[in-house]
């Protein structure tokens, strides 16, 4: 089962900054406004949520998860923790 996260922005270069600074290298996306990653291990998804989350006031962004095939899930800083453990305990491996 593969779990996506996508990053969209209105802003360009902001998706860029975000994860050039969650993964500490530049990762050369400027003119995206798009970004999406499937995580084999839903659990490492978890890692990208929590910085998001953390730094949710300082990038113009939003964060969607995909768990099922058609159904997205709006990360906010009201629901991330939540996500966050419902991972742990759907996928506890």
């Amino acid at each position: 089962m593969l779990v996506t996260i996508s990053l969209r922005s209105k802003k360009e270069n902001e998706i860029n900054k975000f994860l050039s600074s969650f993964y500490e290298t530049d990762m050369g996306i400027p003119q995206d406004l798009l970004w999406k990653k499937e995580y084999k291990n839903p659990i490492e998804a978890s890692d990208i949520i929590g910085a998001f989350i953390d730094n949710i006031d300082s990038y113009n962004l939003k964060m969607w998860l995909c768990l099922d095939k058609n159904v997205y899930i709006h990360v906010t800083e009201h629901n991330g923790n939540d996500i966050i453990k419902y991972l742990f305990e759907r996928f506890p491996y």
